[in-house]
């Protein structure tokens, strides 16, 4: 079964590394059961679709990984929220500003230093509108896609080293 991560890789069909992740079919199953609990689910509850994609973007975008922002940046089109950047403007319509801001900012922080979040962050999501599920989700979300930046990372490292 192919992932989110097999596509950004772009693993040719019986290469070492596609064989390696065959190997592991439970490991791309969870992943991509993740990807879309987390950014497709059928009820969304207080985080929209579009503020899924918005966050997942920012976060790609934090750790600089271009094929990831490119796909953020298509799923986010796809959700109807545009994909030109900078987000606050495209999503302007979509998302009020005090609410975006309050995703945006939280997403630079937990992919950044997660360890610096406190209750006063929390607070102002919630004063944004965002209920505890919500919130939840979103840095549930958050910690997915910085995941994927690492497992990208060390995939394309590991393709640096393997023969074809």
């Amino acid at each position: 079964m192919a992932d989110v991560i097999d596509t950004l890789l772009d693993l040719p069909a019986g290469s070492p590394l596609a064989a390696l992740r065959a190997q592991r079919a439970d490991y791309v199953r969870y992943t991509q059961g993740s990807y879309e609990v987390l950014l497709a689910p059928e009820d969304p509850g207080g985080l929209s679709l579009v503020e899924r994609a918005a966050a997942a973007l920012r976060v790609a975008m934090v750790h600089r990984d271009e094929r990831l922002v490119a796909h953020y940046r298509e799923r986010l089109a796809a959700v109807g929220g545009g994909g030109v950047l900078p987000l606050e403007e495209t999503l302007a319509e979509e998302v009020p500003a005090s609410r975006l801001a309050a995703l945006l900012h939280h997403a630079d922080r937990v992919a950044r230093a997660p360890g610096q979040a406190t209750a006063d962050h929390l607070a102002t999501l919630r004063a944004a509108g965002f209920g505890p599920r919500d919130i939840v989700a979103l840095s549930q979300l958050i910690a997915f896609v910085s995941y994927q930046a690492r497992v990208l990372a060390g995939m394309r490292l590991l393709a640096a080293e393997v023969p074809p």
